[in-house]
Formats: structure tokens, C-alpha cells, sequence
């Protein structure tokens, strides 16, 4: 994803040109809902011991779920957006210490903020480095600041994983690239994973691209060109990217807030 991860006023209101919304998470899950709902439609063997990447994590909170419930050999997050991946570090501080000290992990629909106080904060700098454990979660879950598009066009071979993840991030890469930038992506994604591996693939619909459509110029450019709907993207994957098999995980996710009840698929190398 080219440039920073910009942000910029639109009618008085801040516009995520890139998808990359502070208060995402927020947005996305029910106010009593514990935990995504993506999380309970997805395979622990697709993550169990494996090398995953997670593209367009926002502040992280998924990709560190994801760690803890399937208990990933290592986990990757990258988003465009510099301030985003600053909060996932910051998440992942909080969520480690908070485990280490035997604290719930906090709500995801309430991402961490800087002002916010730490729970139990005095008692975890005793107890982390007194515990344990076969691999901390520091030690298996990463972020980077990355532009997905162009960044892994050039991979080195050993960069490879066993599960992607792309949540609620295609229509993004649409927008801003045009149909070249998405089946760019698709490319990059197969050649990052390995024989057998996993795309958990969650596709906006083409109704939610005319909502955004307007954030930029490009964007309304691309829109306006955009000849590949997210109704063709099974097609596109199986046809011409070169995938085996494709899974339908759900069509609808409980829990969801409205306007992201989205179904979510799974890909096969």
C-alpha cells in the first residue's frame, strides 16, 4: 500500500483513505461480545504450529488473538498505517503482560489507548520474568509497518508461511490500486505461502465499496474501472492465481455489528 497510511478531513469528518480506522475494532464487534466472531468460524489447524501472516492487522488485536487461541509458531502483522502498528506493539505489551500476571485479555472491541491504565500493571513486572512458559507470546507475535502490494512483489524465497489472513482488507487494496493492485496481491499471497497453506479470506461486498468510493481520488478512479466485483474473486483464485480448493467458513458470523456480516472463505494452496 503505497505512501503513509493517510488520513485526511473529508465534510468535517476523518476519512481512513487505506481502510485504516483508529477505532476499528469498535465498529466492527457487538459491544457484548467478548471476542470476534471470526475467531470462532477458524481452523486451529490452519495456525497450530505455523508461520502466519495477517495483512492490514490495524491495531492488532485479531493477530494476537489468533496467536493465543491456535498457538501459532509465529505471527506476522502488517499494515500501511505507521500509528497503527505503534497501537498493535502497544496491544501486545499490555496483552502479554496481562497474561503473564493471569489477567483476562481485554475486550476487543475496546482497543487499547495510551492514556488508558494498565490492569495489574504492578503485578506483572514481577511475574513475567519469574514464569515459565515454552514460548512467550512477545516471542511469537511481530508487526510491521508494510505496504502489502508493493513491498512483497520481491519476497526472499525463505520468506514463506503456512496461513494468511486478509480480513475486510481486499476492497481497500481495490479502491486505491484498482483491479492491477488486488490481483497483484493474489499473487504476492500464493507466493508467500507454502504447498498446502491457507488463505482465510474475508472480501467486502461490492454494495460497501460505494460507501468509500469517495475518499479519494484515486479511489474514485479506480472504482469507476474496477471491472473484477468481489463476486469474481473465487474464480480469479481458483482459475487464475492457481488455488486447489476453496472452503465457505460461514455466511454469517454472529455477533457481528451491522453492515459487517460478512462471509468469510478459506483458500487451499
Amino acid at each position: 500500500m503505497a505512501g503513509e497510511g493517510k488520513k485526511r478531513k473529508w465534510k468535517d469528518k476523518e476519512v481512513a483513505i487505506f481502510g485504516n480506522y483508529r477505532h476499528y475494532y469498535g465498529y466492527r464487534v457487538c459491544k457484548d461480545m467478548k471476542a470476534d466472531p471470526r475467531l470462532m468460524v477458524l481452523k486451529k489447524e490452519w495456525f497450530q504450529d505455523k508461520d502466519c501472516l495477517d495483512i492490514g492487522c490495524n491495531q492488532g488485536l485479531i493477530t494476537i488473538e489468533i496467536a493465543k487461541t491456535f498457538h501459532c509458531r509465529s505471527i506476522l502483522g502488517v499494515d500501511i498505517d505507521a500509528s497503527l502498528i505503534e497501537s498493535a506493539y502497544w496491544n501486545l505489551k499490555k496483552v502479554a503482560k496481562m497474561k503473564s500476571a493471569g489477567c483476562p485479555s481485554p475486550d476487543v472491541s475496546e482497543p487499547v489507548e495510551r492514556t488508558r491504565d494498565l490492569e495489574c500493571r504492578d503485578a506483572v513486572a514481577s511475574e513475567e520474568g519469574k514464569r515459565d512458559h515454552p514460548k512467550r507470546l512477545l516471542d511469537i507475535v511481530s508487526f510491521q509497518k508494510q505496504n502489502f502490494v508493493d513491498h512483497f512483489r520481491k519476497h526472499s524465497d525463505d520468506e514463506k508461511y503456512d496461513a494468511v489472513t486478509c480480513f475486510s482488507v481486499t476492497k481497500w487494496i481495490h479502491l486505491n490500486w484498482g483491479d492491477e493492485g488486488l490481483i497483484t496481491s493474489f499473487r504476492n499471497i500464493w507466493r508467500l505461502l507454502r504447498p498446502g497453506g491457507i488463505l482465510v479470506l474475508e472480501p467486502q461486498p461490492w454494495k460497501s465499496y460505494k460507501s468509500n468510493y469517495l475518499v479519494s481520488e484515486t479511489a474514485t478512479l479506480n472504482y469507476h474501472s474496477i471491472v473484477f466485483h468481489p463476486c469474481c474473486f473465487q474464480e480469479i483464485l481458483l482459475d487464475k492465481i492457481g488455488f486447489r480448493t476453496v472452503e465457505s467458513c460461514t455466511s454469517s458470523l454472529p455477533g457481528s455489528a451491522t453492515g459487517f456480516n460478512r462471509p468469510l472463505f478459506a483458500f487451499r494452496k
